[in-house]
């Protein structure tokens, strides 16, 4: 959806103010056409199974104002550390010119109708680095009508004209009368006030909280008081491991239970159609009688062959033409005329998501359908899913979102298989009783979903002067999109989530052309973080430098020199170059490398700057990043999510892989699949660039440009360019 669309669908949104007895002010952001049906509404579990007590949030509303001055900005999308909770309650209370220390973020009941991402249409969910990007309009709109009904609620009080009241942190007041009153003080009144039909947003030059520094509103990870999945704790609850198959494809052919049910704690053993779950009154007990479970697995449909098989087919794949993503001009006759071609092979391997927090769920099966508490991504399909598996109405399902500790994608699967795990535990168990699903490391890296292994072949011809004249880029890899609910993005064959990052590049080329062979190999995949661009960005940029080398020019100037008609790429390129010292000499044993990459609307270019020892080891030890995502709502949340991209991205780039062996995941835990570490962190530089266009995503942008900027950093130092990764780090 463009910025005009989204405008359009905002301003069709009108207001409804609801409000029970001494609830104060409730506003509700509706779009044209929904349903306007309230459902019931249901308390959030506490920690301890007993309901919080606190009012009820009115499903529906973003804004709700309490008579005891605490304003509650409901979240639609979930907060998984990038900074959502704060960054939506930003807008609301810009716009309201509330006070920022009364601000309370709280998460949205699961109803599509009322919380749809609006980039996706009539879905409920975070991904895709969306959530500021699709409510930007929505939620300023929601705190502006907040504002106009105090000041109506005030201007009729005090028997004054609206035009003369002001608002400011969050104080009502009438300068010439003297008088003042907190929002709290004027909430119920202000609900007896007309609903806008339209509102006034405000000049971005009166902004006083977006583009400054806030503190954040996802609070109490330092104290232990945040509540995640694995800190629910209800009435009666079992805690359930499963023993899934060994590899992918596998079917149970059959069990014995008894030994695990002589396990101290352990209360049943049920078969579900993920495998075998025990149990438990505790997670110890339970892994305990998981671990004394005799199974049989039949494999002969399973899918058995290795990492290192699929590569090999990949590579025979890629010597034949695929099905055309993009081609522009002649490219057979750009080779022909040039008077240089290059080629380079790509390969990515699998890897594994590696969240801080495992897969997790709560499910109680209720008379008309389920509760679900956790960390949920994709609200939408989770209730369609479960609806499914129990034979009930979508909205019979009620989920709590809770906090997550990490996501990077994998809690947004297309079949919400853990949640549905949990589910079928609950149900296969029965008697209401709630279920905690825990998966442990070992379950998450074995038996969950992967960012696909790649293959990529590049070849470009480049004239006397240097020139770039030929493009041709082929891509061998699985689909993450069909099958799921974003199938509709598979177009004429070609998944675009697969050539996003390679099908439009910064450059102008114009003999292009993109090739994509998609596999179906029985492993199963999903959207990692950055998605397309974490294997594109890397083969595009890296072989960028390489042109750069065999043309003899500076790899800053050649990418200026090639650019196409966006100055919003030359902004961060010339920003990232300038501020990281591009042109600056550097001591013996040091080099830099540099890359830019757009991704979710968003423009990054990055400065790696590496040292080498002398026995061939290496080390990041600084990254220059700058931004460009339109207007900074939160500036130090970009700043995080720029260098915690460059973290996740480095990881992947040096160390981390998942290896497949006779079907087998061989890096089971973090001592396998490593990861960078503290110690390993670059310092980073983040520079944001001004901007007053629609605000873009900040969550994945950064993720993609680390790997070939280190690349690039270690072929200038070497002259030796690196087509696989990781790049091999000892750790």
């Amino acid at each position: 959806m463009n910025e005009r669309q989204q405008t359009s669908i905002s301003r069709r949104s009108f207001l409804q103010k609801t409000a029970g007895a001494g609830a104060g002010l409730t506003l509700a952001v509706y779009l044209s056409g929904c349903s306007r049906e309230e459902p019931a509404s249901t308390p959030p579990a506490s920690a301890t199974g007993a309901a919080t007590a606190v009012e009820p949030l009115v499903a529906n509303a973003f804004v709700k104002i309490g008579t005891d001055n605490r304003v509650t900005v409901v979240i639609k999308h979930l907060e998984m550390g990038q900074g959502v909770y704060t960054g939506l309650a930003t807008l609301v209370a810009e716009e309201m010119d509330a006070d920022w220390g009364q601000i309370v973020a709280a998460s949205a009941p699961a109803d599509a109708t009322r919380y749809a991402n609006l980039h996706w249409g009539p879905v409920q969910g975070t991904g895709g680095s969306s959530a500021i990007a699709n409510a930007y309009l929505q939620m300023r709109e929601a705190g502006a009508a907040a504002r106009q009904m105090l000041i109506g609620a005030a201007a009729t009080a005090w028997e004054v004209p609206a035009g003369e009241i002001e608002v400011a942190r969050g104080q009502v007041s009438h300068r010439q009368s003297g008088r003042q009153a907190s929002f709290g003080e004027l909430a119920e009144a202000a609900v007896r006030q007309p609903v806008p039909e339209n509102v006034t947003l405000k000049d971005p030059a009166a902004f006083t909280l977006i583009g400054r520094h806030l503190s954040r509103k996802d609070v109490g990870k330092v104290d232990g008081s945040a509540i995640f999945t694995q800190d629910i704790q209800l009435d009666g609850m079992l805690t359930a491991v499963v023993a899934h198959p060994p590899v992918f494809g596998a079917r149970l052919k059959g069990f014995d239970d008894s030994a695990a049910r002589q396990v101290k704690g352990v209360v049943n053993v049920v078969q579900v159609p993920t495998g075998v779950a025990v149990l438990a009154d505790t997670f110890w007990h339970a892994k305990r009688g998981r671990d004394a479970l005799q199974l049989e697995w039949d494999d002969s449909e399973a899918f058995t062959r290795s990492s290192a098989d699929l590569m090999m087919q990949y590579k025979e794949l890629a010597k034949q033409p695929g099905a055309p993503a993009r081609v522009e001009g002649d490219v057979e006759k750009g080779f022909a005329g040039a008077a240089k071609v290059l080629e380079a092979s790509y390969e990515f391997p699998f890897l594994a998501h590696a969240t801080m927090e495992p897969m997790n769920c709560v499910a109680r099966i209720t008379g008309k359908g389920a509760e679900i508490w956790n960390g949920c991504q994709l609200q939408t399909g989770d209730q369609m899913a479960v609806a499914a598996a129990l034979g009930c109405r979508p909205e019979d399902i009620i989920i709590h979102t809770l906090l997550a500790g990490g996501s990077f994608g994998r809690r947004a699967s297309g079949d919400a298989d853990y949640v549905i795990e949990a589910v079928e535990i609950a149900k296969a168990h029965g008697r209401d009783v709630p279920v905690k699903l825990v998966w442990t490391r070992e379950d998450d890296t074995r038996a969950g979903y992967f960012r696909p292994l790649y293959f990529h072949h590049l070849k470009a011809g480049l004239d006397q002067d240097g020139k770039v004249v030929a493009w041709q880029h082929r891509i061998v890899g699985q689909s993450i999109l069909d099958g799921t609910p974003f199938s509709g993005m598979i177009r004429d064959g070609i998944d675009l989530s697969s050539v996003e990052g390679a099908l439009h590049l910064p450059y102008h080329i114009d003999n292009f052309s993109l090739e994509l062979h998609t596999v179906d190999v029985g492993v199963p995949v999903l959207w990692w973080r950055s998605v397309g661009s974490t294997h594109t960005a890397y083969a595009t940029e890296t072989f960028i430098d390489e042109l750069a080398a065999a043309a003899g020019r500076d790899p800053v100037a050649f990418r200026l020199q090639m650019l196409g008609e966006d100055p919003r790429y030359e902004a961060v390129l010339k920003l990232a170059a300038e501020r990281g010292g591009w042109q600056s000499p550097l001591p013996e044993g040091r080099a830099r490398g540099f890359a830019v990459h757009k991704s979710f609307g968003s423009y990054v270019a990055q400065l790696a700057e590496v040292s080498i020892a002398a026995d061939g080891g290496y080390r990041v030890d600084k990254v220059t990043c700058a931004v460009d995502c339109g207007v900074a709502v939160n500036p130090d949340v970009i700043r995080a999510q720029m260098e915690g991209g460059i973290g996740y991205g480095l990881s992947p780039t040096l160390i981390s892989e998942t290896t497949l062996e006779q079907g087998q995941v061989v890096e089971a835990n973090f001592d396998r699949y490593q990861v960078v570490r503290m110690e390993h962190m670059p310092a980073v530089e983040v520079h944001i660039v001004p901007s007053a266009e629609a605000p873009t995503g900040v969550g994945e942008p950064g993720t993609p440009v680390i790997g070939p900027a280190v690349a690039n950093a270690l072929f200038a130092a070497s002259g030796k360019p690196r087509h696989r990764l990781p790049l091999g780090m000892k750790v």
